[in-house]
C-alpha cells in the first residue's frame, strides 16, 4: 500500500523547487532559528518529530554541526554528494521493490525503526512499502549504503528514460525533487517544463557530486571492522 508522507517538509517543496530552477524573483528566506536572512545556498536542519526541514544561517548551522547537538531533536543536514558507480539493483529487484515509478530515495527513519521508500510525485513524497528482505539483499550488494547517516541522508534512484543512476544526498535534495515535480507537473506525463526542470536538478546533482564506488566502501567497512576488532589497517 502506498500513502503519502506525513507533512514531511512539505511547507519548503515550494521554496527548495524554486532554489533549483529559473525564477527571476523568489521571496527572501530566512533563518528559521534567529531571523536573519540568508542566501539560497544555506544548510538544512530536520525536526525528527516532525520531519519538517528548517533553514539555518551559518552560525546556527555551526551550532548543530556536531553528533550531540540538537538535543536528538534536529539534527544538521549533511552536505556530502557520492554517485555510486557499479550500484548492483538489477530490474528484477527493482520490481520487487513495488515502486510504480522510476525515481524514488530510501533512508532509514529513526523514529519507525526501519528504512523508508519514498517517491516524488505530483501528491508530493509518496511513501511506498518496503520488503525487508528486498532491501538486505541491496544492502549486502552496495556495502557504500552503509554509510548513509540515519534520518538526514538516502540513496536517490534515477532509473527514469532509461538512466541507471545512483546517488548517496542529503535528504533535503529528496525533497526538492519532490518540490520541482509538485510544483511544475502537467497532465499525465508531466509536461516539457518539469522534464527540463528535472534534467537541470540531475546536471547540479552531478556537478556537485564526487565519486563512491562500491569497492571503496567495501575496503572501508573492512578496514573498520578490522581496527574494532584490534586488528592493524595494512
Amino acid at each position: 500500500m502506498n500513502r503519502r508522507a506525513p507533512a514531511a517538509a512539505s511547507p519548503r517543496l515550494r521554496s527548495l523547487a524554486q532554489r533549483g530552477a529559473r525564477q527571476p524573483e523568489v521571496e527572501e528566506e530566512r533563518c528559521d532559528l534567529c531571523g536573519r536572512a540568508i542566501d539560497s545556498d544555506h544548510r538544512h536542519l530536520l525536526d525528527l518529530e516532525s520531519r519538517q526541514l528548517l533553514c539555518a544561517c551559518r552560525p546556527c548551522s555551526l551550532l548543530f554541526d556536531r553528533a550531540a547537538a540538537g538535543g536528538g531533536h534536529f539534527r544538521l543536514i549533511p552536505d556530502r554528494r557520492l554517485e555510486i558507480a557499479n550500484f548492483e539493483l538489477a530490474d528484477e529487484d527493482w520490481e520487487e521493490l513495488s515502486i510504480p515509478v522510476d525515481m524514488a530515495f530510501f533512508f532509514h527513519s529513526s523514529g519507525a525503526e526501519r528504512v523508508q521508500a519514498f517517491y516524488p510525485s505530483p501528491m508530493g513524497a509518496t511513501e511506498s512499502a518496503l520488503g525487508l528482505e528486498a532491501w538486505q539483499r541491496i544492502e549486502h550488494a552496495n556495502p557504500v549504503l552503509a554509510q548513509m547517516e540515519p534520518d538526514v541522508e538516502a540513496l536517490l534512484v534515477n532509473r527514469a528514460r532509461g538512466d541507471r543512476r545512483y546517488w548517496l544526498v542529503p535528504i533535503d535534495d529528496c525533497y526538492r525533487l519532490v518540490g520541482v515535480i509538485r510544483t511544475r507537473w502537467k497532465g499525465l506525463s508531466g509536461g516539457n517544463e518539469v522534464w527540463t526542470e528535472i534534467d537541470r536538478f540531475f546536471d547540479e546533482l552531478d556537478e556537485r557530486s564526487r565519486p563512491a564506488t562500491r569497492e571503496a566502501a567495501r575496503n572501508q567497512t573492512t578496514v573498520t571492522a578490522s581496527v574494532a576488532g584490534g586488528g592493524e589497517e595494512e
